[in-house]
């Protein structure tokens, strides 16, 4: 990634922590270069809770659950899902791809006793074909080069979604 760390230092009253996650300087940055990437591309990177830890449609620790490929009308397009964590999500998220001129996956098989990939972060950063995405998962990474990205949450039940009381 070039402007999302995934090892930023922190100061805190208590000293120096380090291997923190901090998308500061790619939210600093994202004003100079957001009007040149794609429409969905640029809504799903500038929303407020994209990158808000707390908020429920902040990407961290969602689950990716399936890649799939299509063609369509010659064009090739990709779609990464991802899962909800009952404890964070209300919304599983779906991200569609068009236009893919390029792809990644660095990312272990699950193997039925380790969880599925967990995101990390992710940065969208304009490229000459349109954008590119890059996922931190636990563990690899994807990037996936493309015209364009559609983000859609999409509304879930979870029984084990603790009360919000």
């Amino acid at each position: 990634m070039r402007y999302v760390d995934l090892n930023a230092s922190m100061t805190l009253p208590g000293g120096v922590v380090h291997g923190v996650i901090s998308p500061a300087e790619y939210l600093e940055r994202l004003p100079e270069f957001a009007d040149v990437l794609p429409a969905g591309a640029r809504a799903f990177a500038a929303d407020p809770q994209h990158y808000d830890f707390h908020g429920p449609r902040c990407v961290k620790d969602l689950n990716l659950e399936r890649i799939s490929f299509a063609e369509t009308g010659g064009e090739n397009r990709m779609e990464l899902a991802f899962r909800h964590n009952c404890w964070k999500h209300e919304e599983d998220l779906v991200i569609r791809y068009e236009g893919v001129t390029g792809y990644r996956l660095d990312i272990a098989a699950p193997s039925g006793i380790e969880p599925r990939s967990v995101v990390i972060l992710d940065e969208i950063l304009p490229h000459p074909d349109g954008c590119s995405h890059e996922i931190a998962f636990r563990p690899g990474t994807t990037m996936v080069v493309c015209r364009d990205l559609t983000a859609t949450w999409v509304d879930i039940d979870c029984p084990e979604k603790p009360s919000r009381a």
